[in-house]
């Protein structure tokens, strides 16, 4: 059929429509799709702030990233990446390599700090783990296998997960994210669409495949100050594995709690001061040494500033029971 007939049958007589020019190309911000857009705002702002940590000599040598959070040259980093070492080389994205010396570690959370001998050195901004919600979109930046500024985008996976750490160590409420990691992503940043680091890349599964794990950076906050201090955490170690688990309400409003969360054990350590207390899987616990633990992060928090070898009381909820127990909470063994 011709155009004419097409154009009458349409719209009737009159003048067939000019042929309309094509539409220009779309421009760069156009071709990118809002998912592009994310990953390639965060991957601008956070690349200069992400480094790649250098240990050793020859065959000797290891390397992981890490990445900065001040402006003069202090940056986090995995425990194992550093472990051993006292000085470590640090390069930047732009190039320039730096001497980093490692200002304190802790293995049982695998974190670690760095400063760099520099200054006006661009960071990163740190968000609130505690805020993660299953699905939402995360950014991971380092260098696996030694390929600098690598970006990989995925979704949170899972929250509140026990992960075994590569230094043998049992590390609870660990972030799940299906960002492809590779070895020399530990120590890099994980982080939110907002360009907020939520989380420590540190561990993947093999041979699995999207099953990666980052320590919350929440855990990193609450640390920092002894790390930056004495070079290592004092803590107090309760000998339990808990997850974060939601209070239901009628049992807040049974025993007058105000919090709508609290922490399930999952795991009592055999003759550890909470098997010592009498305290079993599947207990809630609510509160330490009268302060409300509605999560792990609350949890860490209060043994890392509640005094050692000092009884503190636990309130817990056991069944349909409102319990009190006495702890005395020792400090973490020395790691192996």
């Amino acid at each position: 059929m011709s155009r004419f007939w097409q154009h009458f049958i349409s719209n009737g007589f009159g003048t067939p429509p000019e042929p309309q020019p094509p539409a220009p190309p779309p421009d760069d911000d156009e071709a990118l799709d809002a998912f592009s857009r994310v990953v390639v705002r965060v991957a601008d702002a956070l690349r200069p702030a992400v480094v790649h940590i250098r240990t050793g000599r020859g065959r000797a040598e290891g390397s992981g990233s890490g990445f900065l959070f001040t402006p003069d040259g202090f940056l986090l980093t995995n425990h194992h990446v550093v472990q051993g070492h006292e000085r470590v080389r640090v390069r930047l994205q732009t190039g320039g390599e730096l001497t980093g010396r490692v200002v304190g570690t802790d293995p049982w959370s695998d974190i670690a700090v760095v400063q760099a001998e520099s200054s006006g050195l661009p960071f990163a901004r740190l968000g609130d783990s505690a805020k993660l919600r299953v699905g939402q979109l995360v950014v991971a930046i380092g260098s696996p296998l030694g390929f600098e500024s690598t970006v990989t985008a995925g979704v949170i996976s899972a929250v509140s997960r026990t992960l075994r750490s590569i230094t043998g160590h049992l590390v609870d409420n660990v972030i799940q994210t299906d960002a492809a990691l590779n070895p020399g992503n530990s120590g890099g940043p994980l982080v939110d669409s907002p360009g907020l680091v939520i989380g420590i890349n540190t561990a993947i599964i093999r041979p699995a495949q999207g099953i990666c794990f980052a320590i919350p950076i929440n855990m990193a906050r609450d640390i920092l100050p002894q790390l930056m201090k004495h070079g290592r955490v004092v803590r107090g170690y309760l000998g339990l594995h808990v997850r974060n688990v939601p209070l239901p309400p009628a049992r807040a409003r049974q025993f007058d709690l105000e919090q709508t969360s609290a922490v399930e054990v999952v795991g009592i350590e055999e003759g550890g001061p909470a098997d010592q207390a009498g305290i079993l899987e599947e207990d809630l616990i609510v509160s330490l040494a009268e302060s409300p633990v509605a999560s792990v992060d609350d949890l860490h928090r209060l043994l890392t500033q509640l005094p050692v070898d000092v009884p503190a009381s636990v309130v817990l909820l056991r069944g349909e029971r409102c319990l009190e127990r006495m702890v005395l909470p020792t400090e973490f063994p020395n790691p192996s």
